[in-house]
């Protein structure tokens, strides 16, 4: 089975990108996702976050986003450490999901993906890209956040350029038309490669 990272940054349209794959009938795997379920239900990820973060991380043992967004935002090594310990955990769990599938290739969508130097878990990547202000407007939209905030964010992560020259295919997210006939193109070339 043929292991395909899927990547991009904030607001680039990864999981627009996700869905249309999923609606070809690809498993796909939402690391973000199954990241927030494994730090509200795994005891050894809670314990290890709140070592770190201390006792505020949790509310009334629900995961306090807010305080964790702002801790690890302002400072690049507290979020180091944090990814050192949510990110292994994913990764676990990623390889036993990936084993109950039964299908020619799996995604795994994951922002991160060069800036944890995981690239060579992967056969293939596909980096999602938009423009900066479209991506902007679409966190704007999405998150209750400022722009200040998301220029950091943003600014944590790699440059499209940088990511571009590391991954094998690229999915422009501004129109979805153009968007879903590239990824059924990229779907096409994925399935004759695992076959």
């Amino acid at each position: 089975m043929i292991i395909v990272g899927l990547t991009g940054g904030i607001g680039s349209g990864k999981s627009t990108a996700a869905k249309m794959f999923e609606e070809l009938g690809v498993p796909v795997y939402n690391s973000d996702l199954e990241a927030k379920k494994l730090m509200s239900t795994s005891v050894r990820v809670q314990k290890e976050i709140i070592r770190l973060l201390g006792e505020n991380a949790y509310k009334e043992g629900v995961l306090n986003r807010e305080y964790i967004a702002k801790k690890v935002f302002a400072s690049t090594s507290l979020l180091q450490q944090l990814n050192a310990i949510v990110h292994p955990a994913v990764r676990l769990h990623f390889l036993e999901w990936t084993n109950k599938q039964e299908s020619n290739y799996v995604i795994q969508e994951s922002a991160i993906i060069f800036e944890n130097n995981n690239q060579d878990f992967y056969d293939y990547i596909i980096l999602v890209t938009a423009p900066i202000e479209v991506r902007i407007e679409r966190i704007l939209k999405r998150d209750n956040t400022t722009r200040e905030n998301i220029l950091s964010r943003i600014g944590n992560q790699w440059t499209d350029e940088k990511k571009e020259k590391m991954s094998d295919f690229k999915l422009i997210n501004e129109d979805i038309v153009n968007l879903k006939l590239k990824i059924k193109e990229i779907h096409c070339i994925l399935r004759s490669k695992s076959s």
